[in-house]
């Protein structure tokens, strides 16, 4: 019995499980059914915690009620939605310029450009809407005297809508005009460069200023 162990009734102990866990708990086997429902993984940092980096499946958060009533109305709208309700903020602009009539109007009245209305000077925008309505009336020189470059990217962008509502609402494979960015760049630093011309108090520049 030298070297043997015994217990309180001088038998050998029999050799522990390595299954069993010091309280008699069952540790399952990796691979087992057990072993997979063994609950969520220990967060990181913990002891037995998943190394940064490892791949945590989330669960899929349910959409609100009204963004699957937007989603629902976005799946079964016809094709010509989108561009129509385009066209009508469209249609809204123009009309709202033909029955202000702004070339009637002083330039400080309301709505004014806030930039006029507390500094006197022109914003980037300032004409846009004057230049707009001698455009829709056929007088394109005053137009471009009140907003040069607005006139000149009127065209531009009158054939982008075209070709991108008649490629959504009917499919059309209109050339698209491609602006690289660069270009883009150019036109921003030019439209600067007006914004700042035309409030300069010499001639020519003084017949720039709306």
């Amino acid at each position: 019995m030298y070297g043997e162990r015994v217990t309180s009734v001088d038998r050998p102990a029999t050799a522990p499980d390595p299954h069993t866990e010091p309280h008699g708990h069952v540790q399952p086997e990796s691979g087992s059914p057990s072993h997979a429902l063994a609950g969520p993984p220990a967060p990181v940092g913990a002891p037995g915690a998943p190394w940064p980096g490892y791949p945590v499946a989330y669960q899929p958060v349910e959409a609100d009620r009204f963004t699957r009533m937007v989603l629902r109305l976005h799946a079964r709208a016809p094709r010509w939605a989108v561009p129509l309700a385009a066209l009508g903020c469209v249609g809204l602009g123009i009309a709202y310029a033909l029955i202000s009539d702004p070339t009637r109007s002083d330039p400080d009245a309301a709505p004014t450009c806030l930039l006029k209305l507390t500094t006197g000077l022109d914003c980037p925008g300032c004409g846009g809407t004057r230049a707009l309505w001698y455009v829709l009336h056929g007088d394109l020189p005053a137009a471009a005297r009140h907003h040069f470059l607005f006139v000149f990217a009127l065209p531009f962008l009158a054939w982008l809508f075209v070709a991108w509502a008649g490629n959504r609402a009917f499919g059309w494979k209109l050339p698209e005009v491609q602006f690289s960015p660069k270009v883009i760049g150019m036109f921003l630093a030019a439209w600067g460069v007006f914004s700042v011309v035309r409030n300069l108090p010499w001639s020519p520049f003084t017949s720039l200023y709306v």
